[in-house]
């Protein structure tokens, strides 16, 4: 069984930025989608951003394009999300996620999850 560890949250004033990582284990993720979501406090999970298997196509939701950069590197079984220009509404609990689909941006379409990186942004 696959398990998913994310890192690189932390505290950042706005307009900072941050790279998180989610590093898989047991099982190689070259065959999964691999995405992003977040949780803010009272809110429900919402998509982020995804990427396919081989890192041809990626999906962002609109509060994050021009900002923020999925990647990943099936080698080193990691994906990651470059977050630039942090704004205080990108505050949340973010989590990676893989998905059997090509391509996913719906909690249903993701199979497996990790624990989950704070991110706070200071105003």
């Amino acid at each position: 069984q696959v398990q998913l560890v994310e890192s690189g949250g932390g505290l950042v004033q706005a307009g900072g930025s941050l790279r998180l990582s989610c590093a898989a284990s047991g099982r190689t993720v070259s065959m999964y989608c691999m995405g992003w979501f977040r949780q803010a406090p009272g809110k429900e999970r919402e998509f982020v951003a995804a990427i396919t298997r081989n890192g041809g196509s990626t999906y962002y939701t609109d509060s994050a394009k021009g900002r923020f950069t999925i990647s990943r590197d099936n080698a080193k079984n990691t994906a990651y999300l470059q977050m630039n220009s942090l704004k205080p509404e990108d505050t949340a609990v973010y989590y990676c996620a893989i998905g059997l689909r090509a391509i996913g941006r719906e909690e249903h379409d993701f199979d497996s999850w990790g624990q989950g990186t704070q991110v706070t942004v200071s105003s």
